[in-house]
């Protein structure tokens, strides 16, 4: 596939700072964020540079795309919090915890800005639009 690809580890704001600076200098065809705490608590920050440098981004919750991100695809947060409630439940109704099995989420969806796709100069494909679990317009 010919993809060269960078991993940036940050840990702070200014590291993130940092990491959209070389970014912007490196002019890459997309962004992927990983699942993380430290993320999601600055997802406006991370979503607004995207933006600002004009770089793809794909986010791994649907918050960040309200945040004004491009798009996510991830598990779906209400089927996820449902299920912590299942499991909840069995272990207060006696349950072992160890019998428990693991459980992935089953619910996952694809949110879509399409005001950010248009401030980037992005078109997205109709058939993406159209799988889509949701479209922010």
């Amino acid at each position: 596939m010919d993809l060269q690809i960078q991993v940036f580890n940050t840990g702070t704001v200014s590291e993130i700072n940092a990491a959209f600076t070389t970014l912007a200098s490196q002019r890459p065809d997309a962004l992927l964020v990983t699942p993380d705490p430290f993320f999601s608590g600055r997802r406006a920050q991370i979503a607004t540079l995207a933006a600002r440098h004009g770089v793809p981004t794909s986010f791994p919750a649907r918050d960040y795309v309200e945040a004004g991100g491009l798009m996510s695809y991830g598990p779906n947060i209400n089927d996820a919090f449902h299920q912590a409630g299942v499991y909840t439940g069995r272990v207060l109704k006696g349950a072992k915890v160890a019998d428990l099995p693991v459980v992935q989420s089953a619910k996952f969806e694809l949110v879509i800005n399409a005001q950010t796709a248009r401030m980037l100069g992005l078109t997205v494909p109709p058939l993406l639009l159209s799988v889509a679990d949701e479209v922010i317009e």
